[in-house]
C-alpha cells in the first residue's frame, strides 16, 4: 500500500504529519527516511501538533530521543549515529513502542530489522531541479502490516490533498 504526495511547502509537509495523525494508535511506528534536511522534523511537527503537543517539536539529531506528551505519548528518534541495532535496543527502543504511545524515527531504514510488521515508512526528498530554491517535497508513505491495511483506505482519503505521482 502505498501513497505518492507533493508538498509545495513545509507547511505543506506540517498539514500531511497532521492528515495522518489522527489514525495513529498507541504502539504505532513511523520510520522516516530522506537525506538531511529532507523534512523529517517537519512532518513529525504536524503529526505531533495534532496529536496534542505543545512544546516545539525539536530534531532528536544530538539527543537521540525526544519525549512529548500529547494526546498520546510522541517518542521521537534519530538514529544516524548509531552504529548497530544494538544502539538502539539501549535507547529502550522497544519500551517505547510498548509504552502506548507513538515513535517516529528518522532514518529508520536503518533499523528495519527492529520495526513491527504494521508500521508506515515514509521517504522525503526535495526537489532535485529546484532544490536551492523551493522547500518543495516528494513523499512516499508505504504502509506495512495487517494493522496498517484495515486503516489504509481512511489514511489514503487524507492524504488525497497533496496525492501526485512522484516523478
Amino acid at each position: 500500500m502505498r501513497a505518492d504526495l507533493r508538498a509545495p511547502t513545509a507547511d505543506d509537509t506540517r498539514a500531511i504529519g497532521r492528515a495522518m495523525a489522527p489514525l495513529l494508535r498507541a504502539g504505532d511506528v513511523v520510520a522516516l527516511g530522506g537525506e538531511l534536511g529532507a523534512g523529517k522534523t517537519t512532518l513529525v511537527q504536524g503529526a505531533a501538533a495534532a496529536l496534542g503537543v505543545s512544546e516545539p517539536v525539536l530534531s532528536p539529531t544530538f539527543t537521540l530521543v525526544r519525549e512529548y506528551r500529547g494526546t498520546l505519548p510522541v517518542y521521537h528518534l534519530d538514529v544516524y549515529r548509531l552504529k548497530r541495532l544494538q544502539d538502539v535496543l539501549d535507547l529502550a527502543f522497544e519500551e517505547m513502542t510498548d509504552a502506548g504511545g507513538v515513535t517516529f524515527v528518522e532514518w529508520g531504514d536503518a533499523i528495519e530489522a527492529l520495526l513491527p510488521e504494521s508500521h508506515l515508512e515514509i521517504a522525503l526528498r526535495t526537489s532535485e531541479q529546484v532544490r536551492d530554491e523551493t522547500e518543495e517535497r516528494w513523499i512516499t508513505v508505504d504502509a506495512e502490516g495487517p494493522s496498517w491495511a484495515e486503516r489504509w483506505e481512511r489514511l489514503e482519503s487524507v492524504l488525497e490533498p497533496w496525492a501526485e505521482e512522484v516523478p
